[in-house]
């Protein structure tokens, strides 16, 4: 089921300049971490979920590139630009290979199953 994403018809062409440049900066900084690295962590700080997913991907041996952005009291327009484009609504951000897994929960579940592995090597569950 595709998500729903009002389609750029329905913005008033006045500011659709304005959406497209929204905190594009950070949304930027992640894809270029994410093209990069074969396992990325988005996360904040003081928020005890990435250091879940970070310290799950620790105890699994699997090396990762961690960006932090900011925690609860700063930095969350800027979060907010990446939950917009990936329609995450929580951080952690977990990408394996370019692909959006989950949070610290969905990558516990990854590892466990052995579909993290599998991710990581390049196959197809």
């Amino acid at each position: 089921m595709p998500r729903t994403i009002l389609d750029e018809s329905r913005i008033h062409p006045a500011i659709q300049g304005k959406v497209a440049r929204h905190e594009q900066a950070i949304v930027q900084e992640v894809q270029s971490a994410v093209a990069a690295h074969a396992v990325v962590v988005v996360g904040m700080g003081i928020n005890p979920f990435p250091k879940k997913a970070r310290r799950a991907l620790d105890a699994a041996g699997v090396p990762y590139h961690y960006l932090e952005y900011g925690n609860y009291f700063n930095t969350w327009r800027e979060r907010n630009a990446l939950k917009m484009w990936t329609g995450w609504p929580t951080l952690p951000m977990v990408f394996v290979r370019g692909m959006l897994i989950g949070g610290a929960s969905d990558l516990d579940q990854l590892i466990a199953s052995g579909e993290l592995q599998t991710l990581l090597a390049g196959r197809s569950g």
